[in-house]
């Protein structure tokens, strides 16, 4: 059963690889153009998602976790009243 699961794994593993890799063509001869040129391409997308997806997303997750501590920050040192 667990060698089933590995082989499914690497099958779908594989499988991806193939899906997701772009290919390179140099239509003059010139590979590392054609390298640079896709790196090009691909690096701006990489910044626009980073610049509109990572970064609101962390900003998201760090003011959670901050008014959450400043919460639990509040409640420590809130007094207690005397019955």
């Amino acid at each position: 059963m667990k060698m089933k699961r590995i082989l499914t794994l690497v099958c779908v593993t594989m499988l991806a690889a193939c899906v997701f890799c772009v290919p390179a063509y140099a239509a003059t001869g010139d590979v590392a153009g054609a390298i640079q040129g896709t790196w090009t391409t691909a690096s701006q997308q990489i910044k626009m998602v980073v610049d509109n997806v990572v970064f609101p997303a962390i900003d998201l997750i760090l003011a959670v976790f901050f008014f959450a501590k400043l919460g639990t920050a509040y409640f420590d040192c809130a007094p207690v009243k005397a019955l």
